[in-house]
C-alpha cells in the first residue's frame, strides 16, 4: 500500500514539474537576449499603404528597407531574398534560412519604413521544412524585438495562435486549431483597430480577441521559430 502511494506521489510530482517547465518556457524566462531599441519610423496615417513582393531585391541578401532581429535564444536569423518558381508574385520570395534548432528562438524581419497603430496587414507564406518547428507569422505594433503582437500558423502543430510578447516573454491569449499544410502557399491577415484583433487564414476568420498590452503604434514584420524554413511573399499593410 505504501509503495503504491509513493508511486502515485512520484507520478504526480513529475506531472506538476512538467507543467511548470512548460509554463516556464512559454513565459520566456529562458530568454537571454536584450533587444536594442528600434530606430524611429514615421507614423502612417489612415489610407497609407506599404507593399513588398521582393522581386526587385537582390537574391542572397536581406531585402531593402528591412533589418533582422531575434527574440529569445540561439543564433540570429538569416533572412535572404531567393527565387521560387511557385511564388505568388514571381520570381522572388524572402526566406528565413538559418536552421538553428534552439526551441525558444524567434527570428524577426522588421520593416523600417513606417509605424502603424490601427492597421490591416497580410502576407503569403509557405512552411517548407523544420523538425523542431515549421511556422510563419506576422508581427505588428512592434516596439522592439522583445515587445510586440504576433499571430502565427504552425504546420507541425496544426494550429493558429495569437500572442503578445512582453520583455521577451511570449503569452498566448487566443487561438484556433485546424490543418496547416506544409509546402503550400497560404495567406495570413490581421485587422487591428484599438484593442480589437481579428486574424484570418486563407480568407476565413479564425480568431477574434481583445487585448490592451500594446496600445501605441509600432513597426510590423515577419516571424519564424527555431529551425523553421519558411518562405514569404506579398507583404501588404494599410493604415486604418
Amino acid at each position: 500500500m505504501k509503495k503504491s502511494i509513493w508511486v502515485l506521489t512520484a507520478i504526480a510530482a513529475v506531472l506538476v514539474l512538467g507543467v511548470a517547465l512548460m509554463e516556464f518556457r512559454e513565459r520566456g524566462f529562458l530568454s537571454s537576449y536584450a533587444s536594442p531599441p528600434e530606430k524611429p519610423a514615421p507614423l502612417q496615417t489612415a489610407g497609407q499603404t506599404q507593399t513588398y513582393n521582393f522581386d526587385s531585391d537582390k537574391a542572397g541578401e536581406i531585402p531593402a528597407g528591412f533589418h533582422g532581429a531575434r527574440t529569445g535564444q540561439g543564433t540570429e536569423g538569416k533572412w535572404v531574398v531567393m527565387a521560387d518558381s511557385t511564388a505568388p508574385s514571381k520570381p522572388n520570395v524572402v526566406a528565413q534560412t538559418s536552421r538553428d534548432r534552439t526551441d525558444y528562438r524567434f527570428p524577426l524581419l522588421i520593416a523600417d519604413q513606417g509605424s502603424f497603430k490601427d492597421l490591416e496587414i497580410s502576407v503569403k507564406f509557405k512552411a517548407v521544412e523544420g523538425e523542431v518547428d515549421r511556422a510563419g507569422g506576422l508581427v505588428f505594433r512592434l516596439k522592439d524585438a522583445n515587445n510586440y503582437y504576433i499571430v502565427r500558423a504552425n504546420a507541425l502543430e496544426d494550429n493558429y495562435r495569437l500572442y503578445h510578447v512582453v520583455n521577451g516573454s511570449r503569452r498566448q491569449f487566443a487561438g484556433a486549431n485546424f490543418k496547416v499544410t506544409s509546402g503550400e502557399w497560404h495567406e495570413l491577415k490581421v485587422e487591428c483597430v484599438g484593442n480589437k484583433i481579428i486574424c484570418y487564414y486563407d480568407g476565413q476568420k479564425k480568431i477574434e480577441a481583445t487585448d490592451d498590452t500594446f496600445k501605441d503604434a509600432g513597426k510590423m514584420g515577419l516571424w519564424t521559430k527555431a529551425d523553421s524554413l519558411t518562405y514569404f511573399d506579398d507583404l501588404h499593410v494599410i493604415a486604418k
